[in-house]
């Protein structure tokens, strides 16, 4: 069991390239301890909350996620959810679960089986084509930053001349910590261009995503247009940045394993706990964060009602106590289920559509490019805190 540790209040640095050793550091002083694993150095003093706590082993942050009651994530009303709108990101109890129940319609099994071969496989092989014959290509840039986009675009049912448009818009939103102005702008162009789609659907029905969440309907009640393209706005960071995010990490790490690479290049029954490997060794976003509404207490520290809570998924991931050879890249290991989606009635809804996104990612390269070998000198890396991909992923290759 987790022991009580002394306050941290004089956070360390982060290293954006690395921050791993200071969660194996803090997990060695505890589960749980006053202070952050974020960095608040551009942040005014007015600004950061005055009690900040950090779960950082898998059983507090695991304790946090799943208590609903002690923790909820009303915090990203003034973060996100100054951008995106009431979603189901924010509410708790009986709200979210009504609403989560309505928009789950448009996730259900039978959906996500039709993508594959309909979607997201012609997404991905399109996207191949436009670099398969030049024998290189940046897999960031070309590829996993491109196909969760086009992927989405079509799932929502959206036209294909309006791609440029959508993708724009879809990264000012997403970088609304860089400029607020910006991201304000482009919540209200997605507005008035879903609140356009869900008219014509509410005219035309049609089978995609937005016209499920137009005809979802539970004892009678039906999602508000506002819930709808705040849902519609959701989208674009859940299944855009994380998405990217993970496939980059899981390439970046197979091209700078050469020998697990080539074992899962020969049997593609691999990919699948090479996923679940790179999800938890390098977690596309290592933290997120929780209100405590109680006084409560976890892994023995005291946390007083109001305080901010780092859950420190990334460093969860990499609990010694839970992992052997933790901080090892192993698609061999015996599978332990990691914390990646999250836990608790907060778990992403589009876990399965990830996987499947990014298995058939991997299956479409491994098919059609061979002697596939990182470019070294350009230093590519894994970089980020709280959201961790590479910049870039240059590779030569032979075409299949």
């Amino acid at each position: 069991m987790d022991t009580p540790v002394r306050d941290v209040t004089s956070d360390e640095p982060i290293d954006l390239r690395d921050p791993y050793p200071l969660f194996a550091r803090r997990r060695e002083q505890g589960g749980v301890f006053r202070g952050s694993v974020m960095d608040w150095s551009r942040t005014p003093d007015s600004l950061r909350p005055e009690n900040l706590y950090a779960a950082v082993s898998f059983e507090a942050v695991n304790r946090v996620l799943r208590d609903g009651k002690a923790f909820n994530s009303t915090i990203y009303d003034s973060t996100i959810g100054l951008f995106i709108g009431p979603t189901i990101l924010a509410m708790e109890g009986k709200p979210h679960w009504e609403h989560r129940n309505l928009v789950s319609a448009a996730f259900k099994s039978r959906s996500l089986a039709r993508w594959e071969p309909e979607i997201v496989r012609p997404v991905v092989n399109a996207l191949i084509d436009e670099f398969v014959d030049d024998g290189r290509a940046d897999l960031v840039g070309d590829f996993t930053f491109e196909f969760p986009t086009r992927v989405i675009s079509r799932l929502l049912g959206l036209p294909a001349e309006d791609l440029p448009w959508f993708r724009k818009r879809a990264v000012e939103l997403i970088s609304y910590a860089v400029s607020y102005k910006r991201a304000f702008e482009a919540s209200a162009a997605l507005k008035d261009y879903f609140l356009g789609q869900i008219e014509k659907r509410r005219c035309t029905p049609t089978e995609d995503i937005i016209g499920d969440l137009v005809r979802a309907e539970i004892d009678g009640d039906r999602l508000s247009d506002e819930a709808i393209y705040s849902f519609l706005r959701l989208l674009l960071p859940a299944g855009l940045e994380t998405t990217y995010r993970s496939s980059g990490n899981l390439l970046y790490l197979l091209l700078t394993h050469p020998d697990q690479f080539d074992a899962v290049s020969a049997d593609h029954r691999l990919i699948g706990p090479a996923i679940e490997e790179g999800l938890r060794y390098e977690t596309p976003l290592t933290t997120v964060q929780r209100l405590a509404t109680e006084d409560t207490e976890v892994a023995g520290v005291p946390i007083p009602a109001g305080s901010v809570i780092d859950v420190c998924i990334g460093s969860a991931n990499r609990d010694e106590r839970r992992w052997e050879r933790s901080e090892e890249f192993d698609v061999f290991r015996t599978p332990v289920p990691h914390i990646s989606f999250a836990a608790g009635e907060h778990t992403c809804m589009g876990l399965h559509l990830a996987r499947m996104e990014t298995r058939v990612a991997v299956e479409c390269l491994l098919s059609r490019l061979r002697d596939i070998q990182l470019v070294t000198e350009a230093d590519p890396h894994i970089h980020g805190q709280p959201f961790r991909s590479p910049t870039a992923l240059p590779v030569t290759f032979r075409k299949a």
